[in-house]
């Protein structure tokens, strides 16, 4: 299969402005462009299908621009449900600086098509409200912006007119990075269409002979139902201070096999013959879980690099193994991120600690756990109902992990005296 149809059997386009003549297209090397907004410092997993798509465009010779959005980050892009809050100008240019070097990780700069960082606040800040409205306005009909689904569903509880012109802004991003380096493609996720063609319009209305293609994908879903990207509530980011290495490589080692071979299509960077494979595995031996090992393990050497990847392992392995004595601090933190914990600053029985922190409702359950042998202390079971936590027995002197039975573990913290 050729590049386009690859794309295709990956579940990764969903719209094309001239799909006939953008096949075509592609035989020759085309210049490309996805956008993120700076929101925060650091993408999530909802934003790795298409910086990978930059990524596999690059390897077919093409050439990906990164544009980051400080300037449309200031104005939000209108979702469905209300207004995005506004963020100042230093949180949007800190966040902006941060994704771009995030971006370089992905993306290579060597080469003939080495990819491009671009920031649309470098021209859009530049433009008066006179001639945002006479050069750009003038070519926007009101009835047809607000026919695009994000609008439209906004219009009974209402949108500002700022959130209103975001499709404007981003429209003379591609009118820009078109006349400065030749972009003739912008790629995003299917919910991005509506902006997309309002770029292609205004090329076209604008620029003579000018020819321009749009394509989106998919957004990602998962088969029950629940958001893709998302564990516990909480974003999954592809930055370490914020969703650790463990948690990440976690979050893709306990995917559903119902899930498992898509996610693997969309966002691994294996052959389809490789994928195929796994899919197999998947229906034949599914306990095994090697198609979601596959994909943990490579995502998260792809995010968080290969030392990343061995923290996390390691950090799995302690779960089933409790040597908890073989992981840094760090490391130990990370893992037990959402466990309950409680801080101690003297000895304490584990009896008293069991009930203090919740996994015994009295001492007399308290007891009846550690004689069972249901209780163990950094990995080793106790007996003993004179254990005692205290900081020479403690893991790097700081704290102790305790587990009752197979998965309710407590964090108990040593506080340093005064």
């Amino acid at each position: 299969m050729n590049f386009f149809e690859e794309l295709k059997w990956r579940g990764l386009i969903k719209d094309v402005t001239d799909e006939e003549s953008f096949i075509e297209r592609l035989k020759r090397p085309i210049t490309l462009y996805c956008g993120f907004d700076p929101t925060a410092d650091s993408l999530h997993i909802g934003s790795l299908q298409q910086i990978l798509l930059l990524r596999r465009y690059q390897q077919q010779g093409h050439t990906p621009i990164a544009l980051i959005g400080d300037a449309t980050g200031m104005i939000g892009d209108p979702r469905p449900t209300t207004e995005r809050k506004l963020l100042t100008i230093e949180e949007v240019r800190a966040n902006g600086g941060a994704i771009k070097e995030q971006l370089s990780r992905f993306l290579s700069s060597e080469g003939p098509n080495a990819f491009i960082a671009a920031n649309n606040y470098d021209w859009l800040s530049q433009i008066d409200i006179l001639h945002f409205l006479r050069d750009y306005g003038k070519h926007f009909n009101v009835a047809y912006m607000i026919a695009k689904d994000v609008v439209a569903s906004r219009l009974s509880s209402g949108i500002s007119f700022t959130e209103f012109t975001y499709t404007i802004l981003q429209s003379v991003d591609f009118m820009h990075l078109y006349q400065t380096y030749g972009c003739e493609l912008q790629i995003g996720g299917s919910d991005q269409w509506g902006n997309l063609t309002s770029g292609t319009e205004l090329i076209r209305k604008t620029m003579e002979d000018a020819k321009v293609y749009g394509v989106t994908s998919p957004l990602i879903t998962n088969s029950d139902g629940s958001k893709f990207g998302k564990s516990e509530g909480r974003n999954i980011w592809l930055a370490a201070h914020r969703t650790s290495p463990y948690a990440f490589y976690q979050y893709w080692l306990n995917v559903a096999d119902a899930d498992v071979i898509d996610f693997m299509k969309r966002l691994s960077l294996k052959s389809p013959e490789a994928i195929k494979a796994y899919e197999a595995g998947v229906v034949e031996a599914p306990h095994l879980r090697a198609a979601q090992k596959a994909l943990a393990e490579e995502l998260t050497i792809l995010v968080h690099g290969q030392a990343g990847y061995d923290s996390a392992l390691r950090t799995t392995e302690v779960f089933f193994s409790g040597q908890w004595q073989t992981l840094q601090l760090e490391e130990i933190l990370e893992a037990l991120a959402e466990a309950p914990s409680l801080s101690i600053q003297a000895p304490r029985l584990v009896v008293d600690v069991l009930v203090e922190g919740q996994l015994a409702v009295s001492k007399r359950e308290a007891r009846e756990l550690i004689e069972k042998g249901s209780v163990s202390v950094n990995g080793v079971k106790i007996t003993g109902l004179d254990a005692e936590l205290d900081r020479e027995s403690a893991l790097h002197r700081r704290l102790h992990v305790i587990r009752k039975g197979k998965k309710n573990y407590l964090v108990v913290h040593l506080e340093e005296l005064a």
